[in-house]
């Protein structure tokens, strides 16, 4: 059984930064690539930041590129998400994901999210 717990959402001002954390557990996650995904009001679930099991291979949404960095810790089951001069349009629901694709296909299981919100 795998459970995802993320944290570290809250509302920041734009130009500001965030740190996300997501806790795992359950034996997959040193052996599973991991990924965030975010959902803002209205919109689909789109793809943010892909890592590999072993961390030596990150992939970013366009959008994000340059501004986020996506990192984990295998030794305490947690992946970071650290997102930097942050923007309005960045506001959403992050949510953790296991075994993602590079491209941005999700994998089978979910965190419950975490609440950015970004003001202008």
């Amino acid at each position: 059984q795998v459970q995802l717990v993320e944290s570290g959402g809250g509302l920041v001002q734009a130009g500001g930064s965030l740190r996300l954390s997501c806790a795992a557990s359950g034996r997959t996650f040193s052996t599973s690539a991991m990924g965030w995904f975010r959902q803002a009001p209205g919109k689909e679930r789109e793809f943010v930041a892909y890592i590999s099991w072993n961390g030596a291979n990150t992939y970013y949404a366009d959008s994000v590129k340059g501004r986020f960095t996506i990192s984990r810790e295998s030794g305490k089951n947690t992946m970071f998400l650290q997102m930097n001069s942050l923007k309005p349009e960045d506001t959403a629901v992050y949510f953790c994901n296991l075994g993602p694709t590079y491209w941005g296909a999700p994998g089978n299981y979910w965190g419950q999210g975490t609440q950015v919100t970004v003001s202008s």
